[in-house]
Order: C-alpha cells, then sequence, then structure tokens
C-alpha cells in the first residue's frame, strides 16, 4: 500500500505541520508543567482503564488487577487521576490496547497502512481503533461539542509530548515516511 500510505502521510505531515504542532507548542507555552502533567495522568487514567479490560480479555488476570489498583489508587488518592500515586506505590503502568488482544486471540497484524488523521498502524490495529479511541474522558460529558473540546485536548496534550521525539525525526530523517 506504499503509494496511497506516502499520500496519507503527507496529508497527516501536513495536518502537524500547519496545525498539531503549532498547538501543541502553544499548550506547551502557555500552560504551566504542573497543569500538563494533570492533564496528561487524567487522560492516562482512563487508558489505564481500557488496558486492565484489555489484560482480562488476554487471559492475564494478574496484570488486569494490578491496571484495576492503579486506577483506583489514581482515581481516588491521586483525584480523579490528576496525580498518579500509584507508580510511588510500585503500581506501573503497562498499557494494552485491542490490537494487541485480537493479537493475542491469534489474528495476524496483516500489511502496514497510514491512515488519515491516526498515523501508522496494520490491519488489525485499525481494526481496533473504533474501540480504542472510543474510551475518553469525553464519554463523561453529555453534548456532541463537548466530546470534541475534551478529545481535542487529549490530541494536543499526547503531540505536545511528543514534539522532542518529531524534532529528533525532523534532524535525522532523509525520508520520514521511510523512517
Amino acid at each position: 500500500y506504499e503509494s496511497v500510505n506516502r499520500k496519507i502521510f503527507s496529508f497527516n505531515d501536513t495536518l502537524d505541520t500547519y496545525a498539531l504542532k503549532p498547538a501543541a507548542k502553544a499548550y506547551n507555552a502557555v500552560l504551566p508543567s504542573p497543569i500538563r502533567t494533570g492533564i496528561h495522568n487524567f487522560f492516562g487514567n482512563f487508558s489505564d482503564a481500557w488496558s486492565a479490560v484489555n489484560q482480562l480479555l488476554q487471559g492475564k488476570p494478574a496484570d488486569a488487577g494490578e491496571m484495576t489498583m492503579r486506577v483506583l489508587t489514581n482515581t481516588t488518592i491521586g483525584i480523579a487521576g490528576l496525580f498518579d500515586p500509584a507508580t510511588s506505590l510500585g503500581l506501573d503502568r503497562r498499557s494494552e490496547d485491542l490490537g494487541q488482544t485480537l493479537g493475542r486471540w491469534g489474528l495476524e497484524p496483516g500489511p502496514y497502512l497510514v491512515l488519515p488523521l491516526f498515523g501508522s498502524s496494520d490491519i488489525r490495529d485499525a481494526i481496533a481503533l473504533p474501540a480504542d479511541t472510543y474510551v475518553t474522558p469525553a464519554l463523561l460529558v453529555p453534548s456532541t461539542w463537548q466530546k470534541i473540546g475534551v478529545d481535542t485536548v487529549g490530541v494536543i496534550d499526547t503531540r505536545a509530548g511528543l514534539l522532542g521525539a518529531s524534532q529528533m525525526l525532523d534532524e535525522l530523517a532523509f525520508d520520514r515516511y521511510t523512517f
């Protein structure tokens, strides 16, 4: 799928250059580090809950139990997940998603593809993507516009966390798609 992948990659890269990267830089410049950390932790707490579900579906009850304890600890002591006391208590994050669960169930990854807006993937992860992207803090708000706002903050927070990696990519990669 390389010819189509390159076109989608180019679209994603343009979107990143002109929208996501500037928004992420502004996010880092405007919000103090403790607030950004709290937002990142809050979104991470939702991911941890989904990881616990996937670990259970993968037949890893001990890991699912530990991730559940991590979520409960961060949700209660960590004030709705804004803080991460679970890590200091030895409850480390072990992220799992539905694509990994499908892999554990025997579904092969399939060919490499680039998805519009979502980036690099394979067929198995593309099949899992709707469920993996559904579980976000946007589930807590009633209106569509609020959901879009919450998910937009999540995307910008994620992109802000990748600014250093994208700078390295810009400096090292002759062909960004191949890299």
